[in-house]
């Protein structure tokens, strides 16, 4: 997909992963000149997949599974490739029992005796209502003292040190928006999302990118670095490179945290009864994915992945996950002054904007950002 014949061009894309080919495609079909570059060989950021010799399809940088309520953006994707229903559930090792997360009623049912558990959910739907979202942090503030002792419970074998070791922080250094993000479920239902569309491209991720990207005013560059490109003139630049790097760490790094894979084929047909399951113990990894699941792939092996959190490393590793903790969102903020000074650029996307975006929220955040530049 590389073309380097291109000197002059109204848009530089950095980066073409969600938040750079979305940017790419609005403002071909605006009739803009647009050249996307990135520095790796391929296409499509961290939601990169391919087929490996044993016909499963795997996403190399960790699962992904593609989740919107807005018909907005449910309708744009849709343009681009055909869907594979997928409801994404996800387990847990408790006490040595896999239970379902986000914890639910039949979490409870398995970690605790028939009359506790029966007190907990009885308590839970007369206090916060049935088939209903509690975030952890509001349970622990509850005055029924079971609620908090489940509360407590959660909190200690869910969170803690799952969050200690995706992190490298405690919940308690961490920003309270982290915190938010783990509920219990007052019902029985056991789908890690609740979005109306939740699914997978029936043709791999890259399929969807390479037609995101398919427009006579769309070039391609791969392994190129921005600041190695040269003798190409360009209008403006939608930058979804690390805001840091561009300023050359002017101000010093954003701290993200790193994953390292391990990858294992295992000569059986199946290794999870689900896609993922967490280990929130004080094993060094946080999870398995068996990636079969997510296209319902009937396979006489399997391909799972141990996923390893680690700190970031420049030169070394991939970054991941800014780390939300508020001295690192003040640092970015002080690169965000530098950058509105800047001219005829745009920071996207999570490395861009320092922020932990899944796909939807990043087109998202792009579908805003156009209307507010209309006309580009």
């Amino acid at each position: 997909m590389n073309n380097h014949e291109h000197d002059s061009i109204d848009i530089l894309i950095v980066g073409a992963g969600i938040s750079g080919a979305v940017s790419a495609r609005l403002l071909a079909e605006k009739g803009k000149s647009v050249l996307v570059i990135d520095k790796r060989n391929h296409i499509g950021g961290n939601c990169y997949d391919y087929t490996d010799e044993n016909g499963i399809n795997i996403h190399q940088y960790g699962p992904h599974i593609f989740r919107t309520d807005s018909e907005e953006i449910w309708q744009f994707l849709s343009r681009f490739t055909s869907w594979q229903k997928y409801t994404h559930k996800v387990r847990a090792a408790i006490n040595d029992k896999e239970v379902p997360i986000p914890f639910n009623f039949t979490s409870i049912d398995i970690l605790f005796d028939a009359q506790k558990a029966k007190n907990f959910k009885e308590k839970l739907i007369s206090k916060y209502s049935e088939n209903n979202k509690v975030p952890i942090l509001e349970l622990k503030k509850s005055d029924d003292k079971d609620l908090q002792k489940l509360a407590v419970f959660i909190y200690e074998k869910v969170f803690y040190h799952y969050t200690l070791k995706q992190w490298g922080f405690k919940p308690e250094e961490l920003s309270g928006d982290t915190l938010t993000r783990v509920p219990i479920y007052t019902s029985y239902y056991d789908g890690y999302f609740t979005e109306k569309y939740q699914t997978i491209p029936k043709h791999s991720y890259t399929k969807m990118f390479e037609n995101i990207l398919n427009h006579p005013n769309i070039k391609i560059q791969l392994n190129t670095e921005f600041k190695n490109l040269k003798n190409i003139k360009y209008k403006k630049i939608f930058y979804s490179g690390p805001i840091d790097e561009y300023f050359n760490y002017k101000l010093g790094p954003l701290p993200y945290r790193s994953l390292n894979f391990e990858f294992k084929t295992l000569p059986q047909k199946q290794f999870q009864n689900v896609a993922v399951v967490n280990y929130t113990g004080q094993e060094p990894y946080t999870r398995i994915t068996e990636f079969k699941h997510f296209l319902n792939q009937k396979n006489e092996k399997t391909t799972i992945v141990y996923e390893y959190p680690s700190a970031f490393e420049l030169g070394k590793n991939e970054r991941y996950y800014p780390i939300p903790k508020q001295e690192n969102e003040q640092l970015y903020k002080k690169y965000l002054q530098l950058a509105e000074k800047e001219k005829n650029i745009y920071f996207i996307g999570r490395l861009g904007e320092y922020k932990y975006y899944s796909m939807q929220s990043a087109i998202a955040a792009i579908f805003e950002l156009f209307k507010e530049l209309n006309p580009v």
